[in-house]
């Protein structure tokens, strides 16, 4: 099943406009992801809280629809 990289940018790039979003699929399989995403929204926020905010924005479809995802995120400099 799986979920398109398209699919898992928009869902990103929504919750946090203007943000810099870069998906890597790491396993071929629409199911392992690498995303780094820059956003002054995380200025002022904890590491911790901003992967919490990219994984709130994603709902509930970790462990489902994307069963790994490796998250880096930053605000810009």
């Amino acid at each position: 099943m799986g979920m398109r990289e398209n699919d898992l940018r928009a869902m990103i790039e929504a919750a946090f406009p203007g943000a810099a979003v870069t998906i890597t699929d790491l396993a071929g399989d629409n199911d392992h992801y690498a995303a780094h995403v820059v956003s002054e929204s995380f200025r002022g926020m904890t590491r911790v809280a901003q992967h919490k905010a990219v994984y709130a924005a994603l709902g509930g479809r970790m462990g489902g629809e994307l069963h790994a995802l490796q998250l880096t995120t930053g605000v810009p400099s």
